[in-house]
């Protein structure tokens, strides 16, 4: 299991972020705690789960044991984490 950031760096309120994904969502959750994100921010209803994160973030992300990840790698862990995701909604309703 691991934790995944890519460097896309999309300019936005004067910042650049960056996407921050995993292989499970509780691995994600967990990770974004532990960096101080607040669950709200998980982009749950995007196109792919994921959690936005500023490039200092990322750079926080990366000495905590986040991997860098390309655009492939982003898109298979969020394929994951949507089917997770989807599982989870269909338990629940």
């Amino acid at each position: 299991m691991a934790v995944y950031v890519d460097n896309e760096c999309i300019a936005w309120k004067g910042r650049e972020w960056c996407h921050l994904v995993a292989d499970t969502l509780v691995e994600l959750h967990n990770f974004a705690q532990q960096l101080g994100l607040r669950r709200t921010w998980f982009q749950d209803q995007a196109s792919y789960p994921h959690y936005d994160v500023t490039t200092a973030v990322r750079a926080r992300a990366l000495g905590m044991g986040a991997e860098r990840a390309d655009r492939v790698q982003l898109m298979v862990c969020c394929r994951k984490l949507k089917a997770e995701l989807n599982r989870s909604s269909l338990r629940a309703g």
